[in-house]
């Protein structure tokens, strides 16, 4: 018996097994910032309790009762409501799904170990008799299991990267002539990276990070799994959310060229101040060697007052900003795109893109500014900017089921979501935003998001909101506007919103989808 209890408990346990790691991903494998989630989900840990009662009272039964055929039909009952949460997991849609990486198919290999040894414990005596207590627990614990996973696995995982970075390390030592190109920035990196490699491809064989692989393991995959020696041009973003990340990205990739495309309080929670958030980023160019060059955003007020201790040669790019070394000016918008006028020094020339937003005609001024460094003449940039598709995700206009939509669910920022309701002012129609708002920026989170409704006001026709919790401080901020509250919807989930886009709106309208927002945040 105590055999078909385990293998109960087991089924009990087993979404919950699944859940704790697929945070424990999104939440970047890092404990600290596992557990600062943990405690503002706390919910989540009993979200299958009813399926764990269910299976507790008939594993309970299963003792009590004497008659051997209706025992194993109750205890039968428990197993299905185990299956039952495991065929519902199956058909549960994420965001952002669990990635069986070998790192993670490592810990699935680790935690299974663990949790087999937890169940043999309590499939028997005292859990046994305490009528499904074991039950019950072995449906919480997994959540806790990680950490005990984390700390078994840690020095295998440090083994394993140090080997690839090291091995990455080589092969871009051994690539001589390649010249690197580094781009940070709170955000705007994934962006501007795509826009440089469209331009810089027309000249160069130019290889650039894939999606944001912007860590080192992402580099280090990029690197040992796609940099032949054929390459000219190496595009890298590089990431940060911590003290000392660009640091040691400086450090494995030695960039000869250096790109700073924002600085901001994202990801002000993990840096903890926003003075920390702009010394780090501004190492890309503190750190490159005196014969390289810097390319910063001065529309950045934190960038264009930071005091360079680099002697390296440094170019400006902006659009609000007049002494610019690459400026855009006179800047128009339509279904087709954008056009603008290019004005570096004496010089001005005509650029049309289809492209939408400032933020994109700031990544491609950057894009300019690197072209003209290494010698790309003004036709073959007028071109390349002219043809090069738009960037997945960010300010992408696209056609679903018939209705205009703007993409721009890439994981939105105050500057980024200011620029996109610009856009979004100026388009025909019935104007309409989907947004859960803006995550990860610590103390300062809700005020930025009651700043961000208040900027609707004007630009958006209809607002409907994802999450009510999640997004309480973009109501507080649309009321402080004066919006139209009874054009305000607030949905649980981005099905809703949907639904309420293709029930109001017409086909002549148009939906900006204004960032996305990850499975570990949207609870």
């Amino acid at each position: 018996m105590r055999i078909l209890i385990a293998i109960g408990m087991l089924l009990c346990s087993l979404v919950s097994v699944k859940h704790a790691l697929h945070m424990f991903q999104q939440n970047r494998y890092e404990l600290t910032r596992y557990t600062s989630w943990m405690k503002a989900n706390l919910r989540v840990l009993t979200e299958n309790l009813p399926v764990i009662l269910c299976g507790a009272f008939g594993m309970a039964a299963s003792l009590v009762l004497k008659d051997m055929a209706l025992k194993l039909t109750v205890f039968g009952l428990s197993l299905a409501a185990g299956i039952l949460a495991l065929l519902k997991e199956r058909r549960a849609s994420y965001i952002k799904p669990l990635v069986y990486t070998d790192r993670v198919k490592r810990q699935i290999a680790v935690t299974a170990v663990l949790l087999i040894a937890l169940v043999w414990f309590f499939s028997g005596d005292p859990f046994r008799t305490a009528y499904g207590l074991g039950i019950i627990c072995m449906a919480v614990l997994p959540w806790l299991l990680i950490y005990l996973m984390a700390l078994i696995t840690s020095p295998i995982e440090k083994a394993v990267q140090n080997w690839y970075l090291n091995d990455a390390k080589r092969i871009l030592r051994e690539h001589t002539n390649l010249i690197k190109i580094g781009i940070t920035g709170s955000y705007g990196k994934t962006s501007t990276k795509n826009v440089m490699q469209a331009v810089l491809s027309e000249r160069f064989n130019s290889l650039m990070t894939p999606a944001s692989y912007n860590t080192p393991m992402g580099i280090t995959r990029t690197v040992r799994g796609m940099l032949k020696p054929i390459h000219q041009v190496f595009v890298c973003e590089m990431g940060a959310d911590k003290v000392g990340d660009i640091t040691e990205l400086m450090e494995f990739v030695h960039p000869q060229i250096g790109v700073v495309t924002s600085i901001g309080p994202q990801h002000l929670q993990t840096f903890g101040s926003q003075e920390n958030i702009t010394r780090e980023k501004m190492q890309m160019i503190e750190l490159l060697p005196s014969d390289g060059l810097g390319i910063m955003n001065y529309d950045n007020e934190l960038i264009r007052n930071w005091k360079l201790k680099n002697s390296v040669q440094t170019v400006s790019y902006a659009i609000d900003y007049e002494h610019a070394d690459y400026r855009a000016a006179d800047i128009r918008y339509s279904s087709a795109g954008s056009s603008f006028t290019l004005i570096h020094g004496d010089e001005t020339y005509q650029f049309e893109t289809k492209l939408l937003g400032k933020l994109n005609i700031l990544n491609i001024l950057s894009a300019i500014a690197a072209s003209r460094y290494l010698g790309v003449d003004w036709k073959t940039i007028q071109r390349a900017v002219r043809s090069m598709k738009q960037v997945e995700h960010r300010l992408e206009q696209k056609k679903i089921n018939g209705y205009n939509f703007i993409d721009d669910a890439f994981n939105a920022n105050p500057s980024g979501a200011a620029m996109a309701l610009d856009v979004l002012s100026g388009m025909p129609g019935t104007r309409y935003i989907v947004t859960p708002g803006m995550i990860d920026l610590g103390e300062k989170q809700d005020e930025i998001n009651r700043s961000f409704g208040r900027q609707m006001k004007d630009k958006a026709d209809v607002v409907i909101l994802v999450g009510a919790k999640q997004t309480q401080s973009i109501v507080q901020g649309l009321s402080e506007s004066g919006f139209d509250m009874d054009h305000v919807h607030v949905v649980d989930h981005v099905k809703e919103a949907f639904a309420l886009i293709y029930r109001d709106a017409e086909k002549t309208d148009t939906i900006l989808l204004e960032n996305d927002l990850p499975d570990a945040f949207n609870n």
